[in-house]
């Protein structure tokens, strides 16, 4: 693309904007209800997978933002207390549509793993070691999108965003993989990496020579307000939203631990609510941080590992308050939980809208976003070694991938379809490609392949 290519701003163009800041308020909602709706039943695969589902269906296939302003909302919910991806989630239709738009976003991205734990809870238990066979093929099929999105992200980096990219990539890595570390070290080792990561850029955009780039992006128009105007909440309401935020959370400890009132359902709450304010990096710190406040005093060990079920582990609150307190419980606890990171969205969106225009803050929104990536690439090694355990898993990745990189399938479609090929290659269907990667057999064919290569090389 030429130099002129980048500063053309054609009539075309003109009016494609002005049409989508004149789309009205309903069609809007509108699109949030379509898009939405079916993505909650394909999330699988944890935080990262459900962001390179969202990834692939709001940039790549609907077009709502460009990469630059998506990969910020997923950074900003990484610094974050609260479920990374359902803020996202919240975030991305919040700029649509408004708080109604974000609300309803939010509904739609639970409900179906709020009915998928009912189930359990009422009926049956699903092994995760040994799933049914219509859920086999789900998350390689997920997790395919993870490496896609990783690598759309990268391709926007350049050569300091790499290298804060791939200093949060092995740190993630290693806080995974390390017995020596607690999980729950992510939860202040995240923050403290996105933050030095914009200390990082800002501090290089102002020597006379960065090593980052810092240009204008195209189309960016420091004047232009759409995206705070459809969000709908001023600056001065962001603030208040994170006062009740902190009222809230001061008021339940103090009425439990200081006033302590006799009410099990305040507990309840108090306990979620303070959790949802303090977890940073999702799902994976939440688990042992609730192990620790609920067993055994309201649940046995037992009963707090059979609610372990596909879908996010934030939906894992309705479970506990459930067995807790039946129903009314549930809905208590799963306030609780998801209460915090949905408030503090809603207040710190305003403030993304109108401060991402302003130089400094751009500048050290690159360092965020590039560690935020980082993330994203050690997911794919993570994810790849929890959910490729056999050679049909491999397939399956494969084939779903294939379906949403070079065909642009959309998210749900490539996903769904994935699924259907796990099924065909289970073990009691057509019994394809059921031999584990992990065994000795597997490293050796790798290497026999690798010394071929070599070879034909």
């Amino acid at each position: 693309e030429t130099p002129a290519a980048e500063d053309d701003h054609t009539p075309a163009k003109a009016t494609t904007a002005l049409e989508e800041e004149d789309t009205p308020w309903l069609t809007r909602l509108h699109e949030v209800l379509v898009t939405f709706w079916p993505l909650g039943f394909v999330a699988f695969g944890g935080p990262q997978a459900h962001v390179a589902i969202l990834r692939d269906h709001l940039v790549v296939q609907r077009d709502w933002m460009d990469e630059e302003a998506f990969t910020e909302l997923f950074a900003i919910g990484q610094g974050l207390p609260g479920p990374t991806s359902t803020q996202l989630v919240v975030s991305t239709a919040l700029a649509r549509a408004g708080p109604v738009g974000g609300l309803l976003a939010f509904f739609l991205w639970n409900l179906p793993g709020l009915i998928v734990l009912q189930h359990v809870l009422i009926k049956e238990f699903i092994n995760p070691d040994d799933p049914p066979f219509y859920l086999i093929g789900l998350p390689p099929a997920a997790i395919s999108l993870v490496f896609k999105a990783f690598y759309g992200f990268g391709l926007k980096l350049d050569q300091l965003g790499i290298a804060l990219a791939t200093f949060s990539c092995i740190i993630a890595i290693l806080l995974n993989g390390d017995d020596n570390i607690e999980p729950t070290a992510t939860q202040y080792v995240f923050p403290i990496m996105l933050l030095c990561g914009g200390l990082v850029t800002y501090f290089d955009s102002k020597r006379e020579n960065p090593w980052g780039t810092y240009k204008t992006p195209k189309g960016w128009d420091k004047e232009d307000d759409k995206t705070f105007k459809r969000i709908g909440i001023s600056v001065p309401v962001g603030i208040f939203i994170w006062i009740v935020w902190a009222v809230v959370l001061v008021a339940s400890i103090v009425l439990v631990d200081v006033g302590d009132v006799d009410n099990e359902y305040l507990q309840l709450f108090e306990k979620m609510y303070r959790i949802g304010s303090i977890i940073f990096g999702g799902g994976q710190v939440v688990l042992p941080l609730l192990e620790a406040e609920v067993v055994p005093h309201w649940l046995s060990e037992d009963q707090f590992y059979q609610g372990l079920v596909p879908g996010p582990l934030f939906n894992f609150s309705s479970y506990i308050g459930a067995v807790f307190k039946g129903i009314p419980g549930a809905l208590v606890a799963y306030v609780g939980l998801f209460g915090p990171g949905v408030i503090l969205i809603f207040g710190m969106v305003p403030f993304w809208a109108k401060l991402r225009h302003v130089a400094w803050f751009k500048a050290a929104l690159n360092g965020v976003n590039a560690t935020a990536i980082g993330l994203v690439g050690a997911a794919c090694v993570i994810l790849w070694e929890s959910a490729i355990n056999t050679t049909a898993d491999a397939m399956v990745f494969v084939f779903a991938g294939s379906l949403a990189c070079f065909f642009k399938i959309q998210a749900p479609i490539a996903i769904f379809a994935g699924g259907v090929l796990g099924a065909i290659l289970f073990k009691d269907a057509a019994s394809l490609g059921q031999v584990e990667y992990c065994e000795q057999a597997g490293y050796e064919k790798i290497l026999d392949a690798a010394r071929m290569l070599v070879w034909f090389a």
